[in-house]
């Protein structure tokens, strides 16, 4: 084959990517392409800017590599074309999705294809595992209880990683395009995109995972990798990640990223994830309630773990795993709000927020997921004494609450009044008083 083209995605690396790969191994030629859409930079400040500093990076390796990132704006569809034409490419290769976005454009992609006679090869690399590979026995479409989903993972033969091309060369007349510098972004402390800061991290990640079973629920250790953001627009590879974390022993870190493949294949089957429940007997008669729902947004409940988890949210672009699952707990089993709210929300902020993943989770919270305890309740001040026990974590993000020493911070209602009035710190919300046991003395 004389050229290709490789419609990069959510795989913003040359590491263990198999479409990049194929592409260098049996094209002389090869344009990595990455198609700027409005349809998408829109959606968030703090992801456009991450993606930006990933395009920005991945440009900087391929040019170290002899070839480079062509940019383009506009409709993925028809400016992938529009470049394999004017390389002369065969074929267009990408990695496969799940969302509904994706597989609209990859079956509108596949007709201009065919239109043109090209070919369109999909790969893997978004997941450890496909997401369509593993059924449950019986003929059911996709697994709804992790555990067996897990042992089925677990046991299956996983692809080979991929070699990094040596050397990349793009065609003649190809311009390479202008990548906008990236926005400044809503959250001042979001970490950076990119290969290269992926991998940083990931090095560094691997040197202290041993103690990930203990310290991944210890909200002040903040002993969980950060790797998530990179994971979702595929800065590092998910299947690299599982094999080093396993051959290291790290198996409930291998568990985590097998969550992440569980809600892909859940999402492969389920593309309304974000607005539809798993369960419709399982979803409930909402409260309506704005004014909570904005406090809960603001980090101002009067909750204080609660609102630590929704200010580092906002702080950068992250929250701790354990702190997603209490603040989605309060508002949804506590303040009786609509989960859907909550999903747009993180979306706004999250660097790692993807359909699957933020979807999935939200669901499995809010009692309309894959759950097997649906009405299960979280109490967050038991939540916050168990996994924040000295208050670190809350005065980290807290500022107003850092003179309470120790535990006491967790419920400053039941501080002496002297005390309590001079905080600059609200009490509970009002809606929430008469039904919240666990505020009682």
């Amino acid at each position: 084959m004389r050229a290709a083209v490789v419609l990069l995605t959510r795989d913003l690396r040359v590491r263990d990517n198999p479409a990049l790969a194929a592409a260098c191994a049996n094209a002389e030629q090869v344009v990595p392409l990455y198609v700027l859409d409005p349809k998408l930079g829109r959606l968030s400040p703090n992801r456009t800017r991450f993606l930006r500093q990933a395009l920005a990076d991945l440009r900087a390796t391929l040019r170290d590599k002899g070839g480079d990132l062509v940019i383009r704006t506009g409709d993925p569809v028809a400016e992938a074309v529009e470049v394999a034409r004017a390389a002369g490419a065969e074929g267009i290769g990408m990695a496969a999705d799940v969302s509904r976005y994706a597989r609209t454009r990859e079956q509108r992609l596949r007709e201009e294809c065919e239109r043109h006679r090209m070919s369109l090869k999909l790969f893997p690399g978004l997941t450890v595992v496909d997401p369509g590979a593993l059924r449950p026995g019986g003929g059911g479409s996709a697994y709804k209880v992790f555990s067996p989903y897990h042992r089925t993972w677990r046991a299956a033969t996983w692809r080979d990683e991929v070699a990094t091309p040596d050397r990349i060369t793009l065609p003649d007349g190809i311009t390479a395009g202008h990548l906008p510098d990236p926005p400044p972004g809503e959250s001042p402390d979001a970490a950076v995109g990119g290969e290269t800061e992926a991998r940083r991290k990931f090095a560094t990640w691997m040197r202290h995972i041993g103690p990930y079973p203990e310290l991944h629920n210890d909200m002040a250790a903040d002993g969980t990798s950060r790797l998530s953001p990179y994971l979702r627009f595929g800065c590092l590879s998910p299947l690299e990640l599982a094999n080093a974390a396993i051959k290291q022993g790290a198996e409930e870190y291998a568990r985590q990223l097998c969550w992440r493949d569980f809600y892909y294949q859940i999402a492969l089957m389920m593309p309304d994830l974000s607005t539809q429940p798993i369960r419709p007997s399982g979803d409930t008669s909402w409260r309506s309630d704005t004014d909570a729902l904005q406090h809960w947004r603001d980090g101002l409940t009067g909750v204080p773990v609660v609102d630590a988890g929704m200010r580092q949210m906002r702080a950068e672009g992250w929250m701790h795993n354990r702190a997603r699952l209490i603040t989605a707990a309060f508002l949804t089993k506590h303040l009786g709000v609509d989960w859907r709210p909550g999903v747009q929300w993180f979306f706004r902020w999250l660097l790692d927020g993807d359909v699957p993943n933020n979807s999935g989770n939200w669901q499995w919270v809010a009692g309309t997921g894959n759950d097997t305890r649906p009405y299960r309740k979280f109490n967050p001040i038991r939540q916050a004494q168990r996994f924040d026990p000295d208050g670190v974590y809350v005065r980290r993000y807290i500022p107003e609450l850092k003179g309470i020493e120790g535990g006491a911070v967790h419920q400053p209602w039941r501080l002496p009044d002297t005390v309590r009035r001079g905080l600059d710190y609200p009490g509970p919300l009002e809606s929430h008083r008469d039904e919240a046991v666990w505020l009682r003395p």
